[in-house]
């Protein structure tokens, strides 16, 4: 298909938002939430034993998310998602997403080129994990962003899809996430070949939010009120560990989420998907911008 197309708590900003923190594209993190615990007992938080989690339930997980990732971004530039013949044999509907109304040029290359990469990552974990690749889940972008809104206290009408900043925001619940999970990955991975794959798709993830978070930024107060609304939700979501920041902090611009020695967050799978079902309770496989869950093993929160 052608593209056409104090520094770690900010909890006092907008509350209450427990939305979506995609991408496009999200690797598990794989390590214990719980560092006490024995090592035969450690587990990735959704019931599985670290040690039984292949390479190929780490890619799969991922494909899960870049397939969203994609979708979003080529409605946003395009009108349309991805073509059958990428997404999979047993391809469910995706609901919502039209072509925005960019106002700024070059935000719409930038969005673009959002596009091609994530499409591209979706053909990459295809090929990778040939036939036994699972096809696109089902993904509701209305009843996931609605849902976000309301729980925001956004105008019920917010429409991620409507122009420059609402697009660039939508991407911010995907990609701060996917970071923070490509990195958690690290620590599960056994293939050399997966490691490598994995980190530069985390670079290229890392690219696009700093993109992101920066054009945000130079957008004024309305949007970094908004980031950081959407940050804090991400933390109250998914878990009681503070992993996440705005675009503003203390004052000055935050365009690098880091810990206090530069190094990105990780978050567990069950992290990530609190996140994109958009739940805090545990046990839940489907929900939020998944209304009949992930494919794969790793699908529980």
């Amino acid at each position: 298909m052608n593209v056409e197309r104090s520094r770690i708590s900010r909890r006092q900003s907008v509350a209450g938002l427990s939305v979506l923190g995609l991408s496009g594209l999200l690797l598990p993190a794989a390590y214990a939430q719980h560092k006490a615990q024995p090592k035969h007992q450690e587990t990735t938080g959704v019931g599985i034993h670290a040690a039984e989690v292949k390479d190929d339930d780490i890619f799969q997980f991922a494909l899960n998310l870049e397939y969203m990732e994609a979708e979003f971004y080529l409605r946003a530039t395009t009108g349309r998602g991805i073509d059958d013949s990428d997404a999979g044999p047993e391809a469910a509907r995706v609901v919502g997403g039209h072509e925005a109304n960019f106002q700024k040029p070059e935000i719409r290359e930038f969005v673009e080129e959002l596009a091609e990469n994530e499409l591209a990552h979706v053909r990459f974990y295809r090929k990778t994990l040939g036939r036994t690749a699972v096809s696109r889940p089902a993904i509701d972008f209305d009843a996931g962003f609605k849902a976000a809104a309301q729980a925001a206290g956004l105008p019920a009408d917010f429409d991620p899809f409507a122009d420059d900043m609402s697009v660039l925001l939508g991407g911010m619940l995907f990609e701060d996430v996917g970071v923070t999970a490509y990195a958690g990955a690290a620590p599960l991975i056994k293939s050399k070949e997966f490691v490598e794959a994995a980190a530069g798709i985390l670079a290229v993830e890392a690219y696009h939010m700093g993109m992101a978070r920066s054009q945000l930024y130079l957008m004024g107060e309305k949007a970094w009120n908004t980031a950081n609304a959407i940050s804090d939700a991400r933390d109250q979501v998914d878990g009681g560990q503070d992993k996440d920041q705005g675009i503003r902090m203390n004052g000055k611009a935050n365009v690098v989420p880091s810990t206090p020695d530069a190094i990105a967050f990780r978050r567990t799978p069950q992290e990530v998907l609190h996140i994109v079902y958009l739940t805090e309770k545990q046990g839940v496989s489907k929900g939020g911008f998944y209304p009949n869950g992930m494919n794969g093993v790793l699908k529980s929160t």
